[in-house]
Order: C-alpha cells, then sequence, then structure tokens
C-alpha cells in the first residue's frame, strides 16, 4: 500500500509540472496496465518487448511478470524523476529484479530510438492526446518503424477524452483533437485486432491493440 501511495504522489507531481508528457493525474491502475500487457502474454517468445512512456512502472509490472526466459524488455522514458524510479525498481522488487539483465531503460525521446524491425511487441503510455498532430504521427511512424513485420502495438485512451475537451476548447484546440482522431483513427481502421474497455480504472480507458502487416509493408 506504501508504494502505490508514492507511486501517486509522485505522478501526481509530475502531472502538474510536466503535464503535456505525463498526461495522466495517476499512473495507470491495475486492470488498465494487465490489459496493456495482454500480447506479452499471448505473444510466443522468445521476443523482444518495447514500453514507451513506463512512468512510475505501473504497466512495467505485469510486463516483467509475463516475461519468459528469453524475452528481453527496452523502456523509453523521458522523465529524469520516472527513469530514477525504474531504476529502483529494477534494483530492489523481487519481479523486477527477475528480469532486471534482460532490461534496458533508455533515457530519451522514442524519436532518438536507433534501428529498425526490433520488437516483437510494443506498449506505449504516452498522452497522445495531448501532443500536436505533426508529433503523434512521428511517434506512430517510429513505431511502426521499430516493429518487426507481424508484431502488435497496444495502446490506450480515456473513453471520450477528445469529445470532452473539444467541449471546453477553442477553436485551434478542437481543430488540434480533430486532427489526432483522424490520424488515430486510420491506424485502427486498417490494423486493431482487439480492443478492450476498462471501466474499474480512473478514468475509464479503452485499450487499443493493433497489428502491423506480416509482410512488413
Amino acid at each position: 500500500m506504501l508504494t502505490r501511495i508514492s507511486e501517486c504522489r509522485l505522478f501526481f507531481r509530475e502531472f502538474r509540472e510536466t503535464f503535456h508528457t505525463t498526461g495522466a493525474v495517476l499512473p495507470s491502475g491495475r486492470a488498465l496496465s494487465r490489459r496493456l500487457a495482454r500480447f506479452v502474454r499471448e505473444t510466443p517468445g522468445p521476443k523482444r518487448i518495447l514500453e514507451v512512456g513506463p512512468g512510475t512502472g505501473a504497466v512495467t509490472r505485469w510486463i516483467v511478470e509475463a516475461m519468459g526466459p528469453e524475452d528481453r524488455l527496452d523502456l523509453v522514458e523521458l522523465n529524469d524523476r520516472f527513469v530514477a524510479r525504474l531504476g529502483e525498481r529494477f534494483r530492489t522488487e523481487a519481479p523486477f529484479r527477475r528480469v532486471a539483465e534482460r532490461a534496458t531503460i533508455h533515457h530519451c525521446p522514442i524519436q532518438d530510438l536507433t534501428g529498425e524491425s526490433r520488437y516483437d511487441t510494443l506498449i506505449s503510455g504516452l498522452p497522445l492526446n495531448n501532443f500536436s498532430v505533426d508529433l503523434v504521427e512521428s511517434i506512430l511512424a517510429v513505431l511502426g518503424r521499430l516493429a518487426k513485420p507481424g508484431a502488435t502495438l497496444s495502446f490506450f485512451e480515456y473513453i471520450a477524452i477528445r469529445r470532452a475537451k473539444a467541449l471546453v476548447s477553442g477553436a485551434e484546440q478542437r481543430a488540434r483533437l480533430k486532427g489526432i482522431e483522424d490520424v488515430l483513427g486510420g491506424v485502427l481502421r486498417r490494423q486493431e485486432i482487439a480492443r478492450d474497455a476498462v471501466w474499474r480504472n480512473v478514468p475509464p480507458a479503452w485499450v487499443h491493440h493493433v497489428r502491423y502487416p506480416a509482410n512488413g509493408a
């Protein structure tokens, strides 16, 4: 309980100070975290796993518990304090320590991660609805570059969040939100293979699962 409270305090502090890159008041809840890690459990190994925007490690906890003996994990996190907290968890907590030698934390934006076609399973906790349309397109392009043919990507968004934001926003923000909806909508129409509604989260969320083409096209 104390660990969860300390995680929430850290997350809320970072939310206040870095809203555009943190994007949530609290870490992902248990039900949401488990659904985001769904394809870590369902994809046979050995596999390479990428988590983008792990924050304090709420989803990471479910990932490391689902990892097989030959699976490898890369985490990409921009926030200094979150990086420090993740490092501490890999040093001190049993589920994290079990895979510590097969896990690497990258302290950088996802655009700085080099290479291509590296990962079988990708998970994003980035607050895409907080970003510009160009940045969302850039992030999705990078994730596509890093994904192996047939890989899965899981990401979430709060249910009806764009609609709610649009109701209280000016014309410029409404145009930005509409642009993000169009970009994500195009990806989901072409590639979504499953969608999980997580009502037991604050606030409730959709978890989208998409699959990249098996031929890499």
